[in-house]
């Protein structure tokens, strides 16, 4: 029995890794990925202790999901692992009062800066294992939420 737990270890690393396949989308799966994180967004509740509870969880699931990954395909950040831009979705949609529009507008913004890295996205990309697939498109996701705001910030002032 224990066996048979141990057995089945990288196979859910990979499922949570890959978000049960939508990673191995054969164009653009971390387009993809964020689309999962869009429709996840919209699924959970607006309390921000749930999505940041869903934030950590998805964090922590995926560093191992995306360890798992790594010695599985034998490169680092492999790009079937899309869990890690679920979580960026959340952290980029994450305290900003947007409807459908304004959550569009932050799937751009994130894939953007996920596709740019400034720095220290660039950075954090080196740690080492799964934390380095997730920590990376989080900081990316900080830097899509800021912007964001400002966006909707200014939005207001114009429109107000």
């Amino acid at each position: 029995m224990i066996d048979r737990v141990r057995d089945s270890r990288p196979a859910v690393g990979l499922a949570i890794a890959t978000v049960f396949g939508v990673g191995y989308a054969p164009l653009a799966p971390g387009t993809f990925g964020s689309a999962v994180g869009l429709v996840l967004w919209w699924l959970l509740p607006s309390s921000p202790f749930a999505q940041a509870v869903a934030i950590a969880t998805i964090f922590v699931a995926g560093s191992w999901g995306g360890s798992v990954a790594e010695r599985h395909f034998g490169r680092t950040d492999p790009g079937q692992v899309v869990i890690d831009e679920v979580m960026g979705m959340l952290i980029t949609l994450f305290l900003n009062p947007v409807g459908w529009i304004g959550a569009v507008a932050g799937f751009l913004l994130f894939r953007i800066f996920d596709v740019i890295k400034p720095y220290p996205a660039n950075r954090l990309e080196r740690l080492h294992g799964g934390v380095g697939v997730m920590a990376d498109d989080a900081m990316a996701a900080v830097y899509a939420n800021l912007a964001l705001r400002a966006a909707l910030y200014l939005g207001q002032r114009v429109i107000g």
